[in-house]
């Protein structure tokens, strides 16, 4: 549904079906016309009138509260911190096998090619696993916030003395 008003009388309300187009202004206007000869209109419209020349009303969309915005951004740090949470499990396990290969780098133990090779590969890893520790150590902080926010909003009017 769309709805048209007029500049010259703005409390006039033309509803319409569909979508606001050049269709639906031309049933705006012919239910504009009829107006006009059923005399219930209040303004003279004798300079003429097009179907170009109605205003679009438009209902007004209700704007998020502060609190609102605050429980969407505690959600979405959330949801970051499990998804972070779930990175970190997943490679911790080969992320410490790597580490405990680094050791014998610093020892005068002949290494193979291999090992060496092998162990290049897991420093990507090894990376991978600290960066994403790392990140989710600051989205732990973060997210103790977050919960305080969740927890405020989620009392009851008892609950809050």
């Amino acid at each position: 549904m769309v709805q048209y008003t007029l500049a010259q009388s703005p409390d006039v309300i033309l509803t319409v079906p569909g979508k606001d187009s050049a269709k639906a202004r031309d049933k705006a206007m012919d239910q504009l016309i009829e107006l006009m000869e059923s005399g219930s209109l209040p303004t003279d419209l004798s300079d003429g009138f097009g179907p170009h020349q109605f205003i679009e009303v438009k209902e007004p969309v209700l704007t998020n509260t502060e609190d609102e915005d605050a429980i969407t951004q505690a959600v979405q740090v959330l949801s970051n911190l499990a998804t972070l949470k779930l990175r970190v499990q997943a490679s911790r396990a080969e992320a410490m096998k790597i580490r405990a290969q680094i050791d014998t780098l610093f020892t005068d133990e002949v290494v193979s090619e291999e090992e060496i090779a092998s162990l290049k590969e897991g420093f990507k890893v090894l990376k991978t696993y600290a960066q994403a520790n790392l990140r989710y150590r600051e989205a732990r902080a973060q997210a103790e916030q977050a919960r305080t926010v969740l927890d405020r909003a989620l009392k009851s009017e008892g609950e809050k003395t």
